[in-house]
């Protein structure tokens, strides 16, 4: 009969096959922001493991050593405490913290999303004449839309770029507050309603992969995904040329359509889009008659530096009034 250990590991052989050909994509990206990345999860492991792995060998060893059937183990009731055993204790783990610390403190101004990229990949640096590729998006319920303002094209659900070229993401939010994410080219970055948050990142070989919303948004979450291509730059100035040659206008009436919920949202292009409408979505003032968010805290503003100066002024005069309160001179030193 085949032991009870061995018929568990019969039973768990399908499933570690299965994982073993899984794609790793979030240790094993294509894009260099990604790597380095993966390279701070991959040396953060590593060193908790420099606890993790002794305590959980010495838990089976005095389980062992001290169980009650061994007789040979060495009994001392009234034992309390050992120097060395107390530096060990305490000196490893704060020693590690301190690496963390130091790690994780380099790591997040070094991969600050808002920071120019400064080098393609470990061996190329970049040129300081260089000038990103811009592309702004949109998270919409439940669907991603992405302008090309330099290009002047937009794209739902299909995000392309070219192979080492920097870019900058400039990402905003319709209705609620939501995570984009490609694990091929950088971490997940939150897109907000009336705000812009940004993302720099590069891709470095070319690819096929998706993009995914990394944030619960609603009924539609689980299907707002995206189709994500690294592609040669030939290949993408060809792509560019063919959107370009295609139909569609992205105006602010086509936007609001476009921007009502929907689910599973086929891959579309637009031709052409309206100058200026990703800031009218960023401030919320698409439709027409509506008051951009801009526009309207810079009247807050103006009104409150009204108030202020007027109330400063009120109170400056107050002070000259008291200062010219006449007096009557003494008679008594009037000759």
């Amino acid at each position: 009969m085949i032991p009870l250990t061995v018929r568990r590991g019969l039973v768990l052989t399908p499933l570690l096959l299965a994982l073993a050909g899984c794609n790793t994509v979030v240790l094993n990206p294509s894009g260099d922001i990604a790597k380095q990345q993966a390279d701070l999860i991959t040396v953060s492991v590593l060193l908790m493991l420099l606890i993790i792995v002794p305590v959980m060998f010495l838990i089976v060893l005095f389980a062992w050593r001290y169980r009650k059937g061994n007789t040979s183990a060495k009994y001392e009731p009234d034992w309390d405490h050992s120097t060395k055993l107390e530096l060990v204790i305490w000196g490893a783990p704060l020693l590690i913290i301190i690496a963390l610390g130091l790690i994780t403190w380099i790591s997040t101004h070094k991969l600050d999303p808002y920071r120019p990229l400064e080098r393609l990949d470990a061996h190329r640096p970049i040129a300081a004449s260089t000038k990103p590729l811009t592309v702004q998006v949109v998270a919409m319920d439940w669907k991603w839309l992405f302008i090309y303002p330099e290009q002047g094209i937009a794209t739902v659900n299909e995000l392309v770029l070219p192979v080492d070229q920097p870019v900058r993401f400039k990402i905003t939010s319709t209705t609620v507050m939501n995570a984009f994410y490609v694990p091929e080219l950088a971490g997940m970055v939150y897109a907000m309603p009336g705000m812009q948050t940004e993302l720099n990142a590069v891709q470095n070989k070319p690819v096929v992969s998706r993009g995914l919303s990394a944030n619960y948004s609603g009924a539609g979450f689980s299907d707002m995904i995206f189709a994500y291509r690294g592609v040669p730059q030939a290949d993408f100035d060809q792509w560019i040329a063919q959107k370009k040659a295609g139909s569609g206008n992205l105006n602010r009436a086509d936007y609001l359509q476009l921007a009502k919920p929907s689910v599973k949202e086929a891959v579309r292009s637009y031709a052409q889009v309206e100058e200026g409408l990703y800031n009218a979505v960023l401030n919320q003032c698409v439709a027409a008659g509506t008051v951009c968010l801009n526009r309207q805290m810079a009247d807050d503003a103006r009104r409150q530096q009204e108030a202020a100066t007027k109330e400063s002024h009120k109170e400056a005069g107050e002070k000259v009034a008291q200062a010219e309160i006449c007096t009557t001179p003494d008679k008594t030193s009037v000759k």
